[in-house]
């Protein structure tokens, strides 16, 4: 189910920035910010939350910094795209910690995974115990990623 896009004016577009750049920041500092009252502010935010524009609140973490330093792509392959095997598959890798994204792909394999691991071992724990015992799952294939070059947390709006 596709959800439609929410008309955005410049204000909002300034509000949204700002709090993903600084999502603690009071209402006086966004309306400081982008140049509205706190009450203007406070009233943008929460039609904003209730559009779904702001889906949560989340601090970002320094991966490194809490022992998972490495970034592994996994894609999977399914031997079926029926939608009960997609969305079996989706139930089961929602259970998995190390899973930090997954997307449904269109080409040569079903999903694409990121995992966060705290190094190789940890990594072929998780293909072991967890990925390859997802029924459905008939290919597994992870690259390591070397070095992250850019990770944004905030959209170009």
């Amino acid at each position: 189910m596709k959800k439609a896009a929410v008309e955005l004016d410049s204000f909002d577009r300034k509000l949204l920035t700002a709090l993903q750049r600084r999502g603690r920041a009071s209402y006086v500092e966004l309306g400081e910010a982008v140049s509205l009252s706190e009450s203007a502010c406070l009233r943008r935010v929460r039609a904003l939350e209730e559009q779904g524009v702001i889906s949560r609140y989340a601090a970002v973490i320094d991966e490194r910094a809490v022992g998972l330093p490495l970034s592994v792509f996994v894609t999977v392959t399914l031997s079926s795209q029926a939608e009960s095997a997609l969305s079996a598959f989706e139930k089961a890798i929602a259970t998995v910690r190390e899973v930090a994204e997954c997307y449904l792909m269109t080409g040569g394999s079903d999903y694409l995974l990121r995992l966060v691991v705290r190094d190789v071992d940890d990594l072929e724990r998780v293909h072991a115990q967890e990925l390859t015992r997802i029924p459905g799952v008939v290919r597994v294939s992870s690259s390591i990623a070397m070095r992250t070059v850019v990770k944004r947390v905030e959209l170009p709006l």
